[in-house]
Formats: structure tokens, sequence, C-alpha cells
């Protein structure tokens, strides 16, 4: 399960940043007509909270497409800790540009901070383990590659990305295919070489996934002692990968039980936006 890297990013991020733009923006920014156009200003964005940054090119994207003359200047990387009143990037040129892009540069920082925070978190918790944690599919529609990106600045890591760059069999596949030995069989056979991952909920349906040679077993809601027999059971023969009922004062627990993955939806989908704050000055 490789993790997003920003260098093969370019694309979705300026195609991010054109719908921002197009949806905020529209015609144009009627209150940045009040300042005369040759008026220029500089601004700094200071974190009012503690976080993690992510996002800084979707921000850098925000004012290239806007205005050729802007310049972001960067106190701060993706992936950095930062406290309260900490500035991350001062910016300088035309008034009108750095007032319209504002919002929507925020907007991008702000989330994605959020989700990388949230990874941190999470990361920190297991952080004398072995396990991998993972993010979900329970993303945003349309940002679903920043919010992974931004996982990964939190010192977690990437599940499959869609629907089609890796198998992952659910208890209605299973229904429909007619079992698990069958489901694992046929996906095989369709793609071979593609990750094949099956959920399971009981250490019968375990051994049957093993059999059947799943690559990745996904241990739905299964309790503590039933996961340490599951790795017991398992001696290597696939990766193990907890879910269900993840929170705070479960992730360490499970974690120590010696599976290999944890996959937590609230990483990208119970997200906090950090609070940010641009000041203008002429």
């Amino acid at each position: 399960m490789p993790n997003l890297q920003l260098a093969t990013l370019t694309a979705e991020i300026e195609a991010n940043v054109r719908r921002a733009l197009l949806e905020d923006v529209g015609s144009g920014d009627i209150t940045a007509q009040l300042i005369p156009a040759e008026r220029l200003a500089k601004t700094t964005v200071i974190s009012r909270d503690a976080a993690v940054i992510a996002g800084t090119a979707w921000v850098d994207a925000v004012f290239r497409q806007l205005d050729p003359r802007v310049a972001v200047h960067w106190q701060v990387m993706d992936g950095d800790r930062v406290q309260p009143n900490q500035p991350l990037f001062h910016v300088e040129g035309p008034a009108r540009s750095l007032l319209t892009g504002e919002r929507s540069a925020l907007n991008f920082l702000q989330m994605l901070s959020g989700v990388a925070t949230k990874a941190r978190h999470y990361a920190d918790i297991v952080a004398n383990t072995q396990v991998k944690l993972l993010d979900t599919r329970k993303t945003l529609p349309g940002l679903r590659l920043a919010q992974k990106y931004a996982v990964t600045c939190g010192g977690c890591h990437n599940h499959r990305i869609g629907l089609f760059d890796a198998f992952l069999i659910k208890e209605n596949h299973i229904a429909a295919c007619g079992g698990i030995a069958q489901a694992i069989t046929a996906a095989h056979k369709i793609a071979p070489g593609k990750p094949v991952e099956i959920e399971v909920e009981s250490l019968d349906e375990l051994r049957e996934a093993l059999d059947a040679g799943a690559d990745i077993v996904m241990l739905d809601e299964l309790s503590l002692d039933d996961m340490r027999e599951a790795v017991r059971l398992n001696a290597g023969r696939a990766k193990l990968e907890a879910s269900g009922g993840i929170n705070d004062d479960t992730l360490l627990v499970i974690a120590e039980t010696g599976v290999d993955y944890i996959s937590i939806g609230a990483m990208t989908k119970d997200v906090k936006a950090v609070d940010l704050s641009m000041r203008l000055s002429l």
C-alpha cells in the first residue's frame, strides 16, 4: 500500500484549486474592486491552534493561478508541528489578489492541516508499536487525494485510493459471490497481482480466508482475545488489519495485539479544521 507522494499530485492540485476559485470567485471579486488596483500589500498567516501542517502546495497554487505577481514565503513545511500564534507564511503582492485568494487558500490549509493533525494524534498513540495506521475511502468528494496526502504528513499511511487499485471484499460481496473462498478465487482470476483483502467476522472465517489465499484479512470488530488468536493462527501468512470501534481508548490495546494494520475512517471523515488567521498590512 504505497503512500501518495506530493510530486505525483501536481495535476490534482491544479484541478482542486481551479474548482475552488471558480466556486468562490466566479465572475469576479466585487468587494476587492473597492481597493485601488495598483495598491500593494503584505499579509502574515498564523495558526491559532497547535497543529501539524499540510497543504502548502495548494496555497501556492491558489495565488499562482490568481496572480503570478503574488509571492508566497513559507516559514514551515508540510509535516511540521506548529504552536498557537506561530507564523506560517507571508504573502506579498497586489492587495486585491491577496484578499481574493485568502479564503480559498486558507480553506485548503486549514482542512488538510486538520487531517494531518488528527493523523499525528493517532500516530503518537501507537508510536511504540509496529502497527501501521491506515486511512479509508471516507473522504470529502473531490478531495480524496488531497486528504490522503495530508494523512501521510501526519505520519500515517494510505489504504487503497479507490475501487480500482485493490480488492476489498466485504460482507455483501461475499454473499453475492457465494462464499469467502469463491470471492477470493474470483478476485485472483479477475486481476492477478492486485492485492486481495477480505473482511471476516470470526476466527472460522479467518481460517477460510487464509486457506483461500487472501493477501490481507480485515478483522471486523473482533474481540481483543480473538485478535490475539487471529495473529497466532495467521503466523505471517497474510497481513491482518483491524477495523471498527477504533477510538482513543481502544487504539493502543488493539495495536498491541500484533495486527499489522489498523484502519481509521475518522482520520479523514471527522476532521476539525485548524484555526488560521491572515493579517493584512499596506
